[in-house]
């Protein structure tokens, strides 16, 4: 059965690149190439475009957008793009500055009185620039929004001002989705028009990216919409929901296909004009596509000598690849993996869009394809990165392995009753741990979690997924430790969200009652 599901993955990639007939022979035998991307990474499928100057030059579908429906990906199928989304909502920023309706350098408090931030030297220091440039003081919190989001963007904005933040502000650069999604409601702020209302307005329809929108439910009543998934036991595909991000839209809701997102790009190569029309502000195009933070300090290695600087800019990553300027922002949502990229100054770009989760089939599909329009000569991506891939998943294994050997499992000083009850924490949001047969399970907004006890009040928290149920291999991908008061009650848990932070405190609070009239 297996064989047989890569021989059709084969045939409908072959089938799909044939799409268009393309006669340049820099994109000569790319067809086998990516059939063989597929095979190796167990990936359902990948739409990819490359654009140079102002023309599309090549935009192929390889593999399948439905692995059930043997559907195949074209240019125009929908993929969730994630983070590249970041770029679209940096732009409106920059078209609000150029109509002078705020300043990119002024706190923020001036345009959003409802962001406040952890303590007065942030509320008064933070800017829109450090906010686009991720230089807030601010680590990720990413569980923050993942496990307890909301619709209402202002709902989550408020958990900001009790988030803590790991250094002072333009210290060091750390990516934080919470500033794109404050930048969205100062946008929708600003305006009187919703986040998307104004993506639509002033990126999606000057540029005719008709197939483009920004919620997973406008997706979903269109055609040709690709499915995402996941690998399970590490060659195993499996179709994974739609993550609904609702009120984190501006930091990654759009959902677009290679198509639309070349015209995206050729807009930004072109010095932010689309035909001969002004769509992003040259001058705001050129500082976010300039050195705004260093993400990390480093000479280049020896695998990667190419590789000369890691900086960012405004919702673009910045980087050398082997010696040419490279502009690059890459995006993860379940299911779907993106990267979005162009070189500035040989005028070519790269769009590659696939529904597997957390895929390196984006990076290794840009890299061939650079080398290519690049002149760089050949280098076997796939392999290389099939190399260090296994390389790292061995590695990881044999710390799991050692690790269990050496964990203590003493029994938990109370009934598995007396962890249930809600727990609160301001910045987060509410766990609500309840008994279920003889389990105690966890919920959030959006998930359903396990609880197995692994040593005390120590315990492993694992997913239940949707459809296949828990899986209960390895140690779980997050701990909790519960604490007790001096009368020996269960009073709150804790959990190490943040590396750089002591762990996450969620207080326990009293079950809600009805209240009778």
């Amino acid at each position: 059965m297996k064989k047989l599901t890569l021989i059709l993955l084969l045939l409908t990639a072959l089938h799909a690149g044939a799409q268009q007939k393309n006669t340049d022979t820099r994109f000569k035998g790319l067809d086998t190439a990516f059939a063989r991307i597929l095979k190796n990474w167990h990936a359902a499928g990948f739409a990819v475009a490359v654009v140079e100057k102002n023309k599309v030059i090549y935009a192929r579908g390889f593999g399948y957008s439905d692995l059930d429906k043997k559907l195949p990906v074209t240019p125009n199928t929908l993929f969730a793009i994630g983070s590249c989304s970041k770029a679209f909502t940096a732009a409106m920023i920059g078209k609000l500055e150029a109509d002078k309706k705020l300043d990119i350098d002024k706190p923020v408090g001036l345009y959003l009185p409802t962001l406040r931030f952890y303590n007065d030297a942030m509320n008064n220091t933070i800017t829109l620039r450090d906010m686009m440039s991720h230089k807030t003081g601010l680590p990720r919190h990413d569980a923050s929004w993942y496990f307890f989001n909301v619709d209402s963007p202002d709902s989550l904005i408020a958990r900001v001002q009790y988030m803590e933040p790991t250094f002072g502000v333009r210290q060091k650069w750390q990516y934080n989705n919470f500033m794109f999604a404050a930048q969205g409601a100062i946008i929708a702020h600003i305006t009187g028009k919703s986040w998307g209302d104004n993506i639509k307005e002033n990126f999606f329809t000057p540029l005719g990216m008709s197939r483009s929108d920004v919620s997973i439910d406008e997706m979903e009543k269109t055609g040709d919409i690709a499915t995402g998934y996941g690998l399970k036991q590490d060659t195993v595909i499996k179709k994974l929901d739609y993550y609904h991000i609702m009120g984190m839209s501006p930091a990654g809701a759009i959902n677009s296909s290679a198509n639309d997102m070349a015209q995206w790009v050729i807009t930004w190569i072109n010095n932010g004009k689309y035909n001969g029309k002004e769509i992003i502000p040259e001058n705001f195009r050129n500082q976010a596509i300039s050195s705004q933070a260093i993400v990390d300090g480093a000479l280049p290695g020896k695998e990667e000598p190419g590789i000369y600087f890691a900086n960012y800019g405004f919702g673009w990553f910045l980087t050398s690849y082997k010696g040419h300027y490279c502009v690059e922002h890459g995006g993860n949502i379940d299911g779907f993996s993106a990267s979005t990229c162009f070189f500035p100054a040989d005028s070519v770009g790269i769009v590659v869009l696939s529904n597997q989760n957390g895929s390196q089939v984006p990076s290794i599909v840009e890299n061939i394809i650079a080398d290519r329009l690049l002149k760089m000569g050949y280098e076997n991506w796939n392999d290389k990165q099939r190399k260090a891939f296994m390389t790292q998943l061995e590695g990881e294994k044999k710390a799991e392995k050692a690790k269990s050997k050496t964990t203590k499992h003493n029994p938990a000083t109370h009934a598995l009753a007396d962890y249930a009850g809600n727990y609160n924490n301001p910045a987060y949001g509410t766990f609500k741990l309840y008994i279920k047969g003889d389990s105690l399970f966890g919920k959030t907004n959006l998930q359903t979690l396990w609880l197995r006890h692994n040593n005390y009040d120590v315990f492993d928290v694992f997913l239940k997924d949707p459809h296949d149920g828990i899986d209960t291999t390895g140690e779980g991908g997050m701990k909790l430790q519960f604490t007790m008061n001096t009368e020996g009650d269960i009073d709150a848990m804790q959990s190490l969200l943040e590396e750089r932070l002591k762990p996450i405190v969620f207080g326990k609070t009293a079950e809600e009652k009805p209240i009778s009239r």
